[in-house]
């Protein structure tokens, strides 16, 4: 029979986890970009009407 153990090279296996790399000082939900988007795009429509 076949041997049942497996050598992984050292480290982490050949995976990466990104999560324990990067630590950003910005975090950010994806509803809080799109409001922020949302508020750009009245402030732009306001000076618009406001200053015609």
């Amino acid at each position: 029979m076949a041997e049942s153990s497996v050598n992984m090279p050292s480290g982490f296996g050949g995976l990466m986890r990104f999560k324990d790399e990067y630590k950003s000082v910005f975090n950010l939900k994806p509803t809080h970009v799109i409001a922020f988007i949302m508020l750009i795009i009245i402030f732009r429509i306001l000076l618009g009407v406001f200053l015609k």
